[in-house]
């Protein structure tokens, strides 16, 4: 079975959770927060370790180092999904949670931000040994997971199979179905329709808006893409509908450059037939230095796989007018600076990427009506709220005279300071 991955920093050489505080810093300092509410916002709520024998094919029992945690539950219960990696960390997981924070607020949806991983490699696993470890872990974190507390969802490593068996466990536990103490479900268990591309659609809505700030003609445009799974692929696929020319794509086999514009449906076909993986692709010449995707001559750039590839190393030369961030944490900290200086505009990854948690939040709120909403109205719904969160944090930029990055930190913050104070504080 093939596992929904969506987008997440892996480690980040400048400490993921330190790169989200000196954004964070620059923002509060704009918006000129109190110290009780940067002191609130800056850390956690909550952090979470627990150790889970898991018995082995083997019959051996091993322990897996589990994590979860709660950055926020100002604006709502805490979301995020969880992780299943070799080289999951604590400071990664506060930085996602973070992150979630920032994203649910930039979109206006009644979220904080949560995260959660093991420290595993599920691809040296069975599907019995994983399926074990998910159970053990949700008993674990019984009293922490739940449909008004805090809701779990896909990550890397994890996908729908492993959200079914987390919503089982927990349901045993509480002695009742509780379909929306989880999102990113198989549809037969009350996922949502349009789930699996909705990071890869927002991906695009967001790349429309900011090609129409910049006068820019999708038809005339072209674009490169870093990383060809779930939201890659989705977003290449809709940009090109749209007009857009989609000359380079690159996975871990490789990147894959065609003058003439790559045929995106057969790439992804292929990619389908063969594992995930474009390796062995005949439509497009394989690239000699997969890195210098990133500084091809095109108009539009979507970093789409991990953390950190846009750096003080390469960002010189960089030839994009846009960059529209589908990954979580693609551009160093470091990088931003120089990205400014060169006058590209950056639809940062707490905007860009949120469609995911857009319509996760669909799922659960039609989890609790009891109602499945049609494809068509998940669709309008996310492009509508992508567009309307688009539109605040490019209006903040030019309030502020800030990039795009630290506009959307500010329109995220002050929600959740705002909303910090109507409730009261402490």
């Amino acid at each position: 079975m093939m596992l929904y991955k969506e987008p997440a920093p892996i480690k980040d050489k400048e400490n993921p959770f330190e790169s989200m505080m000196s954004r964070f810093n620059i923002a509060a300092e704009v918006l000129g927060l109190d110290e009780e509410v940067y002191n609130v916002l800056k850390s956690p709520t909550r952090q979470v370790i627990v150790n889970v024998p898991v018995t082995m094919d083997d019959g051996k029992v091993r322990v897996f180092e589990g994590y979860r945690v709660i950055h926020s539950t100002i604006l709502g219960p805490s979301k995020g999904g969880i992780r299943y990696a070799p080289d999951v960390f604590l400071d990664e997981v506060k930085a996602l949670a973070a992150w979630m924070t920032w994203k649910c607020a930039v979109v206006d949806i009644p979220y904080g931000g949560a995260k959660g991983g093991i420290i595993c490699d599920p691809f040296s696993m069975s599907a019995g040994e994983i399926e074990r470890l998910t159970r053990a872990y949700t008993s674990a974190l019984q009293d922490i997971f739940g449909p008004d507390r805090d809701i779990p969802a896909p990550d890397m490593g994890t996908g729908p199979r492993e959200m079914a068996w987390l919503m089982d466990e927990y349901s045993k536990t509480k002695g009742s179905t509780e379909h929306a103490v989880v999102t990113g479900k198989p549809l037969v268990l009350g996922g949502s329709l349009g789930r699996v591309e909705a990071t890869g659609r927002g991906v695009m809505v967001s790349a429309m808006a900011a090609m129409n700030k910049l006068g820019m003609d999708p038809a005339k445009s072209t674009a490169a893409i870093q990383g060809f799974g779930n939201v890659g692929a989705w977003a290449a696929k809709l940009m090109n509908d749209r007009g857009v020319k989609i000359l380079g794509v690159s996975d871990i086999s490789g990147a894959y450059w065609n003058d003439n514009g790559i045929d995106i449906d057969e790439a992804i076909e292929y990619k389908n037939a063969h594992n995930g993986r474009l390796e062995g692709y005949k439509g497009a010449e394989l690239m000699d230095d997969p890195g210098d995707l990133l500084t091809a001559k095109v108009d539009v750039l979507i970093p789409a796989a991990v953390e950190d590839v846009i750096t003080i190393h390469n960002v010189d030369r960089i030839q994009a007018r846009l960059i529209v961030e589908g990954a979580n944490g693609p551009t160093s900290y470091k990088a931003d600076n120089i990205i400014n200086e060169k006058g590209i505009m950056v639809v940062p990854d707490i905007l860009a990427n949120s469609g995911g948690v857009t319509v996760s939040y669909f799922e659960w709120v039609q989890n609790r009506m009891g109602f499945k909403w049609t494809l068509d109205r998940v669709n309008e719904r996310a492009e509508r709220i992508m567009n309307e969160a688009f539109e605040r944090v490019y209006a903040a930029s030019q309030k502020y005279n800030v990039p795009m990055r630290i506009a959307a930190y500010i329109v995220a913050i002050d929600k959740v300071a705002m909303t910090y104070k109507y409730r009261g504080g402490f």
